[in-house]
Formats: structure tokens, C-alpha cells, sequence
């Protein structure tokens, strides 16, 4: 974060100091909401959870070496006192980022936001700093808190930003208002949600309608495969780029094709010139984000040589999206277990299948380990039951539904699509899956484990690779 004061802060958040010494004591490290995670001049955010008063933990962090205690009570410690902790740390985040100067990257959709903002990251570190949201901390807490890791050399700031319902996203370029906005899709995640998809495509349009208008530097960066997501061009003032593979798209894909192992290989097309991209990434889905993470990288100034050499050497930076990884017996593991949705679930499984294709014709065989794929509402039958269909459908040799009702689902489709009898298999939990592949995988064998991140079917994929996944050859 860039210097502050305990006045300054308190000023900014319109908050009381209490049991303050030196008000002109300044903070200089991050702001956390962990008291293990506070250093040196960092500020700790004590929220009240459900399970954990952060308030109790106060002590400990400015033990640990934090300047003050943003609090929404007295904690016998140096604080400063606010009516709403929450409010009071977007206050704190909107002030650090107007005094910046960095470009303001804000990005959404349905799905693939976590990896594209990676890609995105990867690419312009190499133009200039920046700073990017680590994981999923899309929310009111985890995007202002990025925001104030940001410093004075920050020249990008990269934010993912995630809604549960119209308004949210609103809500969030108030706090970090960007300059330029990305959406990659509108898709059926958090459908039961959200009422609709045309409801999502109201959110997700929400950050184009934040985006200063094209005179002042506003772009909007827009999928020109999606028709909902190209409609938002009549929703915002900024200059709109197009990506995708449409003929009139400014940022464009030709002659895409997957690698051996599923890795996706492409000219990269742009205003000022071409460059072929072959990613690290696997699955065709991919291309669409590198293509977003272009767009970006071109209207921040990278020349497209640049822009496709950074693609092809960018890597997955958060854990458990398609983290693939091969054992030393030659079984392949690849970790999607972090979240699923309909969208994100058809491209996992077209993945798995061009991954083994090649290893099929030496005998070897791939497995769809799948969950429930959660806030579907009243769609959650159909959607689950397309899945297994589709698993049929891309050949894959085995689908293990894990779970209740809604893993049942997706064995039915399997079974009605191509009276696969054993050939698909409902098991009640992670314990049974991982107990079937231990006594049936064989080497050479490719296994998808993928469901909504509260299955938590990680497990499988952790126990599979069994201390392996840090030291076993990963795929390039």
C-alpha cells in the first residue's frame, strides 16, 4: 500500500482513533484480515464472521507487528473505529487507487475469470508492474483488498470481480473504478441465483456502464462470440474492442488447433500485426481467454510479438484449474476440482478428451471424475444430465459421478445416452471414488476430477497424486 497515516486513514474512512499514540505513525506494509498474515507496518481489518470475531485477534496482530486495527469497536490496542469495517476498507481501497495513477483492469463473466485475469497478469508484469487479484478474492472484501497491495511503481492493477445478483458489480467499480473493462462470457453459472441468464447479463454488463466514456481513455473489452456479451456495446460510453474468433473481431484466433496433449496453438491476429501462440494451458477453451488477455495487452500499449511470446509462456498461476500433473507411473491427473459450472464442465471434459486421444490408441484410458455442479436451480436436473450425455458423446471411457441426488443425475444421462452400464458408475462420496480408481487406474490413464468447490472432490485428485503433485513431472 502506498504510505498513509493513522490520521490520514481516519480521516479518509471517517473513523475515531482510539488508543492511538502517534497519529501521524504511518502504515507502510498490506492490509490483512488474518492476524497470522500481519507484518511490519501493515494495517489488520478485524471483521466478525459467523465463527470468528477477528476483534479478538487484534492483539496478536499488532504483536506481530501491524501499525493499528481498523475495528468496528475499541480493542485495547491502537485502532481506528468505524460504524462498518466492510465500508470502511472500500473507502480505504477507493482513495489508494485514485492517488495511483496505475490503469484500473477490471474483469467478469460466468466463467474462466480466475484464469484469464492470470494470463492478463502474466502479460503486462512484463510491460510494467502490476498487481492482480491472487485467486478468487473477487468480492467486496477480497478486490479492495487487492487493491491496497497495490504501491507507487504499480502501473496496472488487474481485478476480477464477481457478482451473486444484479448490483454487485455496481458496487465494486465504485470502490476500484477501471478504465478498461473486460467480459468474457454470460453463461449458466449461479443460474438458480441469478433467475436467468438474461438476469447475468444485466450484472455483468454493470462494468461497462462504470467505464469513463472513450474521450477520457474508457475501453471496453467484449467477446464478439457471445451475443449477450457483444450487446453490452450499446450499455457503455467507452471505445469497445471485440475479441474472439467472429471475422469482425479486432483481437482474433485463426487456424486454432490443440497440440498432442490438449494444448491449444493459434495465430493471434491484431490491428497492428500477427503472431502465432501456442499455450501452456490445456483445452480449446483457453483460446478465448488468451484472446481477452490480448485485447487488453494491446490496449495497454505491447506490441503483438511481445503480447504472443508472454501467452505462450504464461502458466497457471491458481490451484485446482486444470492443474495437471503426471505421475511417476505415467497416470495424468488434472485437479479442476476448484469450481464447475455447465460452461466451464463441457470445456473440462472437450479437454479430457483431446488430452487422451492419443494415449487411447495405446490402450490407455480417461476418466470424468464429476460432482454436482451447484445454484442451478431449476435447471440442475437438465444440466446435469446434458453432462453425462456429453461425457458419452466425447468418448470418454469412464464417468464416476460422485455424490447425491445431482450425481445421479449425471450417471442417468451417461446410461440414457449410450447404455454405458458399468461403463459409467454412481458412488455416494470421495472415499468410494478414490477407492475405485486406486484399485482400476492403469498407467497411461488420464483422470478429470472437476465438481462445485463445496464437493470438495480436490481430494481426490490430492490423494491420487499423493505427495506427488509438487515434485512429479508436470505437462509444459
Amino acid at each position: 500500500m502506498i504510505p498513509l497515516s493513522l490520521a490520514e486513514i481516519a480521516g479518509i474512512v471517517g473513523g475515531r482513533p482510539h488508543d492511538v499514540p502517534d497519529p501521524e505513525q504511518r502504515v507502510t506494509g498490506p492490509v490483512v484480515i488474518d492476524s497470522r498474515e500481519a507484518v511490519p507496518g501493515s494495517l489488520f481489518a478485524a471483521f466478525s464472521g459467523e465463527r470468528v470475531d477477528g476483534h479478538e485477534f487484534a492483539a496478536r496482530a499488532v504483536q506481530a507487528g501491524a501499525v493499528a486495527v481498523l475495528a468496528a469497536r475499541p480493542v485495547g490496542a491502537p485502532a481506528i473505529v468505524v460504524d462498518d469495517v466492510e465500508k470502511a476498507l472500500g473507502a480505504l481501497a477507493r482513495a489508494v487507487v485514485e492517488r495511483l495513477g496505475a490503469t484500473v483492469v477490471a474483469l467478469t463473466g460466468s466463467s474462466g475469470k480466475t484464469s484469464t485475469k492470470d494470463l492478463i497478469a502474466q502479460v503486462l508484469q512484463r510491460h510494467a508492474p502490476t498487481v492482480w487479484t491472487p485467486g478468487s478474492l473477487n468480492n467486496e472484501i477480497g478486490l479492495p483488498l487487492t487493491a491496497l497491495r497495490a504501491d507507487g511503481t504499480t502501473r496496472h492493477l488487474v481485478l476480477e470481480m464477481g457478482a451473486r445478483g444484479v448490483g454487485h458489480i455496481r458496487y465494486l467499480t465504485g470502490l476500484t473504478p477501471p478504465r478498461i473493462g473486460l467480459v468474457l462470457n454470460v453463461g449458466t453459472a449461479h443460474l438458480g441465483e441469478f433467475g436467468g441468464r438474461d438476469r447475468i447479463a444485466l450484472a455483468k454488463g454493470e462494468l461497462v456502464e462504470a467505464l469513463p466514456d472513450a474521450g477520457a481513455g474508457g475501453v471496453a473489452v467484449l467477446n464478439a462470440d457471445d451475443p449477450l456479451v457483444r450487446a453490452m456495446r450499446d450499455r457503455t460510453k467507452a471505445r469497445v474492442v471485440l475479441f474472439g474468433e467472429a471475422e469482425d473481431a479486432d483481437i482474433r484466433a485463426e487456424n486454432v488447433r490443440l497440440t498432442t496433449v490438449g494444448q491449444p496453438s493459434f495465430t493471434l491476429h491484431t490491428p497492428t500485426g500477427c503472431s502465432d501462440v501456442t499455450l501452456r494451458l490445456y483445452g480449446e477453451h483457453h483460446v478465448s481467454n488468451a484472446l481477452a488477455a490480448a485485447a487488453v495487452a494491446h490496449e495497454s500499449g505491447m506490441p503483438v510479438s511481445e503480447i504472443a511470446q508472454a501467452l505462450s509462456e504464461a502458466g497457471q498461476l491458481s490451484r485446482w484449474r486444470m492443474e495437471v500433473t503426471e505421475r511417476a507411473d505415467g497416470v495424468t491427473v488434472v485437479n479442476d476440482a476448484y469450481n464447475a459450472n455447465p460452461d466451464s464442465m463441457r470445456a473440462a471434459l472437450r479437454a479430457l478428451a483431446a488430452m487422451g486421444r492419443a494415449r487411447q490408441a495405446q490402450g490407455a484410458r480417461t476418466w470424468a471424475v464429476l460432482g454436482q455442479m451447484a445454484e442451478l436451480g431449476e435447471e440442475s436436473l437438465a444440466e446435469h444430465d446434458a453432462v453425462g450425455r456429453l461425457a458419452v458423446r466425447l468418448n470418454v471411457s469412464k464417468l464416476v459421478a460422485v455424490g447425491g441426488q445431482e450425481a445421479a443425475w449425471l450417471d442417468m444421462g451417461a446410461k440414457n445416452e449410450g447404455s454405458w452400464g458399468e461403463e459409467s458408475v454412481h458412488v455416494s462420496d470421495v472415499r468410494a471414488a478414490i477407492d475405485l480408481l486406486r484399485r482400476e487406474l492403469r498407467p497411461g490413464d488420464v483422470v478429470l476430477v472437476k465438481a462445485s468447490r463445496s464437493v470438495g472432490l480436490e481430494r481426490v485428485a490430492l490423494e491420487l497424486l499423493d505427495g506427488e503433485g509438487e515434485v512429479a513431472g508436470r505437462w509444459a
